[in-house]
């Protein structure tokens, strides 16, 4: 007799070899299975904390190339041929200044003394001969941004456009990045005035110390073809009462003073302004009003003058020059020639 067909179990079909196979498989624990530690907790315990630290490489690689490219650009060369004055921003680039905010220097009262040291020590420098940096500090509105940048123009005036200096203004909140800007420089074939006006520290500010490297004491130090000019209100830099802050809360009060007093050190020349006298004002005002010719009458001019610096509280070429303004505007004249 023909032997009967053996019977599967109900639904399930004959029997055959993928079948037993997919039976066996669907018994053993899948991929999924095996990561959850619920799973599998003994057998997890020593590769969940490896998948975990590799994670965290992998992040902080990818942290780091953004970083990196990111990061400060590279330096690349400058003609310096466009203008005589530039201004540095802290992303690398040196944005021209076709024309400078400025005032001639024979229009500069009171500050005789000083303007003739630093255009000394300027005027070697531009010839190639040892100079000094110079920090011009004391009374506010005095001239001293106005004298470097009067001294700047006075010694391009006679000069060839290959030899003109070169004034390269950095803000305060970039210094920094001074050391970015001196490789810039290095190697170009100008000689440059980096200027920092209204140079100060706040007690907690670290940023001197970039620019005491660039003065002096760094490996590379300053480049041959640039001097800083910077100026202050104050000859050190620090308010008293920072100063005496830090002599109060540092281990070793005598040298936490002694590091930022040095900042100043490192300027070779230090050029005081303090407050002009009457008589100095009441110049600035005259040698004011006879460049840009607004004609008045000596003693109505010096009337004014005068009650417009008490109203001001200060007599400075700063109140001399606003009183000049607010008369030319009131007499219709223009103030051309600035």
């Amino acid at each position: 007799m023909p032997k009967k067909a053996s019977k599967s179990p109900a639904g399930k079909g004959p029997s055959t070899p993928a079948r037993k196979l997919a039976r066996v498989a669907a018994k053993r624990p899948t991929t999924a299975a095996k990561a959850h530690p619920k799973a599998h907790p003994k057998a997890n315990l020593k590769s969940a904390p490896d998948l975990s630290q590799e994670r965290i490489v992998r992040a902080l690689e990818t942290i780091a190339a953004q970083l990196a490219a990111q990061g400060k650009p590279a330096v690349e060369a400058e003609s310096f041929e466009r203008a005589d004055a530039y201004v540095w921003h802290p992303d690398g680039r040196l944005a021209a200044v076709p024309r400078v905010s400025r005032v001639e220097l024979f229009l500069l009262k009171g500050v005789d003394r000083m303007r003739d040291i630093l255009m000394e020590n300027t005027e070697r420098f531009a010839n190639g001969l040892p100079a000094n940096n110079a920090l011009l500090w004391g009374a506010r509105g005095m001239g001293k941004s106005s004298l470097v940048k009067a001294a700047h123009a006075s010694i391009n005036a006679e000069r060839k456009p290959a030899d003109r200096l070169k004034l390269i203004e950095i803000h305060r909140e970039d210094i920094e990045t001074l050391p970015m800007l001196m490789e810039k420089l290095r190697d170009a074939s100008f000689h440059f005035i980096v200027f920092i006006d209204d140079l100060s520290f706040d007690g907690n500010d670290a940023s001197y110390k970039s620019l005491k490297a660039v003065l002096e004491g760094g490996i590379e130090g300053r480049p041959e073809n640039v001097i800083l000019y910077a100026t202050s209100n104050r000859r050190h830099l620090l308010a008293r009462d920072m100063i005496e802050n830090e002599r109060s809360t540092a281990i070793n009060p005598g040298e936490a003073v002694e590091e930022k007093v040095s900042l100043s050190d490192r300027f070779g020349l230090w050029l005081g302004f303090h407050r002009c006298s009457q008589d100095e004002y009441l110049a600035m005002v005259r040698g004011y009003c006879g460049h840009f010719g607004i004609e008045v009458d000596d003693e109505a001019l010096e009337r004014e003058a005068l009650e417009w610096s008490t109203t001001r509280g200060s007599r400075s070429g700063r109140v001399a020059w606003q009183f000049v303004q607010e008369l030319a505007g009131r007499l219709g004249v223009k103030l051309t020639g600035t």
